[in-house]
């Protein structure tokens, strides 16, 4: 029998807690390093009194190679933690946490999110929602005891698959969700393109879709995981998005990250809508007043003016729950979120009408495209129409791959070590022609506006040994710019 605290698992395994669950190479995540993170997580809820012996605890996973057999080691350990294991399938992460809060069970899914097929994670969500960094803290502390005798010497199981048949009662439920909300056949005129790839939402979306009267046609399908990031669009997607729109003629582009938590649309055009200016448009036609957003986001949610409030947070969707939280705790009503990767977080009900859409307090992708297209039946107008109403601030995001994380953060604390007119000074001299820098944002990584209104905003990713840079500018081709001189300074810091 091995005793090991998690907190000395993610040492020893290099599989850690990132911005939104555990995440590592799949060559790490082994059935037995699985096992004792859902062990742990079951142990925290038990010792907090969220289950009890004999509870369900709800299981999903997306398309990648890796995810069935994390997912019976998931099963393998609720089992041995005296609770039973439902199968819920390969559905959307907001699809399991929505059933969970339905049903008030624990849920987990099998999700590496965007990142390549060759890692992967674990989502978890307790009966009351999506973890939060205190319950975070919680599970590492937990120790967990290992029977050696369950696992090969390489860390397989050596039992057989424990994982029960599906049932697809979750996968149905999400979709009801839409199309009861919506009004009947409220897409009937739309033309949708549903790029597929191998997002696992695609069959959920395809299905509201068609529910509300829209004519889908499918696009792009892949047997093999594809890494689609809606923060940074690969140069494919974006050839074909605009190659698509032409040989069409739709209204819009639709589609998701892997695990369908970030929606990806375009215009009528082809052109794809950064997530962050997508959430603001969802939020406006689901009439939200405070609205919660981390540091990176689009400034054109202030200067819009179209919310009693905007909160800014770190980056991460425990941060933007939080603040919610907080708002809530505080009186206020139709309280919502967004991150600049699209995800929708809906922290109240909302009414429309005689329709009620419960709250789901964490990232969504369907509610983004959904809400944008009836807002442009609402204000008969185009997507690119939609666009043009609001405040002409561009963002541009990339990213330094294979770049580790305590150099990051090692670098930019370099930065900001003298006063702040020094540091000031020196980040205007580094960041050359770029203009004079007048003041830093350290909320999450290190945020720098300049004297021309133009940002950029450095950050080590919470998942991936990566440096992202997100850049701010008042037009689409500066914004580019900005973007792409800050990445070949980037470069140079390998």
């Amino acid at each position: 029998m091995i005793k090991i605290e998690i907190n000395q698992l993610m040492e020893s395994s290099g599989v850690q807690f990132g911005t939104s669950g555990v995440r590592g190479l799949v060559a790490d995540m082994t059935d037995q390093v699985c096992w004792a993170y859902v062990t742990g997580f079951l142990q925290y809820l038990k010792d907090n009194n969220l289950v009890q012996d004999g509870d369900d605890v709800g299981i999903a996973g997306d398309l990648r190679d890796s995810s069935p057999r994390i997912m019976n080691a998931a099963a393998q350990a609720v089992l041995d933690s005296g609770l039973q294991p439902i199968n819920y399938g390969t559905i959307p992460s907001p699809a399991i946490a929505l059933y969970g809060l339905h049903r008030s069970i624990s849920t987990i899914m099998v999700t590496g999110s965007h990142i390549p097929d060759d890692r992967n994670g674990i989502k978890f969500n307790t009966p009351l929602g999506e973890i939060l960094k205190t319950d975070e803290q919680g599970i590492k502390a937990q120790r967990v005891s290992i029977d050696h005798h369950l696992f090969s010497s390489k860390g397989d199981l050596l039992a057989g698959p424990v994982l029960p048949e599906m049932t697809e009662a979750a996968e149905q439920h999400y979709i009801d969700r839409f199309i009861q909300f919506f009004p009947k056949d409220c897409l009937k005129n739309k033309k949708i393109g549903l790029y597929e790839h191998s997002s696992v939402a695609s069959v959920c979306l395809k299905a509201i879709l068609q529910a509300l009267g829209a004519e889908v046609t499918a696009l792009g399908y892949s047997d093999k995981f594809i890494s689609v990031d809606t923060e940074a669009i690969r140069p494919e997607d974006v050839v074909l998005g605009k190659k698509w729109a032409k040989e069409y003629q739709f209204d819009c582009i639709i589609s998701t990250d892997g695990d369908g938590d970030r929606p990806l649309i375009s215009d009528e055009f082809g052109n794809w809508l950064r997530g962050d200016v997508a959430g603001i448009l969802c939020a406006q036609y689901l009439k939200i007043d405070i609205v919660v957003t981390p540091v990176s986001s689009n400034t054109a949610v202030e200067k819009s003016a179209l919310f009693k409030q905007v909160v800014r947070t770190k980056i991460g969707s425990p941060y933007v729950i939080e603040a919610m939280n907080n708002a809530q705790n505080e009186g206020r009503n139709n309280v919502a979120g967004y991150e600049a990767n699209g995800g929708f977080l809906q922290h109240t009900s909302i009414n429309k009408g005689s329709k009620i859409l419960m709250a789901l307090p964490t990232r969504d992708a369907a509610i983004v495209p959904l809400s944008i297209l009836m807002l442009t039946i609402k204000d008969n107008t185009t997507v690119s129409g939609l666009l043009a109403n609001l405040p002409q601030r561009f963002t541009s995001s990339d990213r330094l791959k294979d770049f580790p994380t305590h150099r990051s953060q090692q670098i930019l604390a370099n930065m900001v070590v003298n006063d702040d007119a020094s540091n000031l000074a020196n980040i205007t001299e580094l960041f050359t022609n770029m203009g004079k820098a007048i003041s830093l944002d350290q909320t999450d990584g290190l945020r720098i506006t300049f004297d021309n209104g133009e940002i950029v905003h450095l950050r080590p990713s919470g998942n991936a040994p990566e440096l992202r840079c997100y850049n701010e500018a008042d037009t689409e081709q500066r914004s580019k710019e900005l973007n792409q001189s800050c990445m070949e300074i980037l470069v140079n810091w390998r």
